[in-house]
């Protein structure tokens, strides 16, 4: 199995419901921002609804560090108007609910579930120039937290921003970094 991780992510379009509103979303839409996919398996479940309203809660700061949250499932982009008009949690959402029924895009991924027609529980963070620098999937009864995906972020921000130092574990805005060299080996 060959890493997805600087892979550059294929062009793409699927159809979307954003602002009660249904679009056309594309490769094109990714150029120059960071990116979050957000795979889930189904619309009107039970742990996608908790992760989706989570990210929802966390909108408005991706917005500002210069991200933008994509959610992916399956389902039809009438079926996720038709969950946002219902639920109290999807109501929240501002960000584009990407629509995949043929499954395209969750292979591309490598998150489809080909027996089931779902997707698993997938995150991936590409940054400006297409490229995925975060790839995480979960089975699919595993559900994730923003603030855990900010941290990532984040990091990841930083490191295309200062290439010649790494964050290490648990490393959050304004700690310290390491710079690799000789002179750390053993020492850490």
């Amino acid at each position: 199995m060959s890493s997805i991780i600087n892979s550059e992510v294929q062009d793409f379009k699927v159809q979307a419901y954003h602002n009660n509103d249904f679009a056309t979303v594309t490769k094109e839409d990714l150029k120059g921002k960071w990116s979050i996919f957000f795979f889930y398996p189904a619309d009107f479940t039970f742990v996608c609804p908790t992760e989706l309203g989570d990210m929802a809660d966390k909108y408005a700061e991706f917005q500002k560090m210069g991200v933008e949250v994509y959610s992916v499932s399956t389902d039809t982009h009438f079926t996720h108007k038709a969950w946002h008009d219902t639920s109290d949690t999807i109501k929240k959402i501002n960000y584009p609910m990407l629509a995949d029924p043929t499954g395209a895009l969750s292979k591309q991924f490598g998150v489809y579930i080909e027996e089931e027609g779902l997707a698993y529980r997938g995150t991936f963070l590409v940054n400006p120039e297409g490229k995925i620098k975060v790839a995480e999937i979960h089975d699919n009864g595993i559900g994730r937290n923003a603030d855990e995906l900010m941290r990532k972020v984040q990091a990841a921000q930083f490191i295309a921003e200062n290439p010649n130092e790494v964050c290490p574990a648990k490393w959050k805005p304004g700690s310290d970094t390491l710079k690799p060299g000789l002179d750390l080996v053993g020492k850490i």
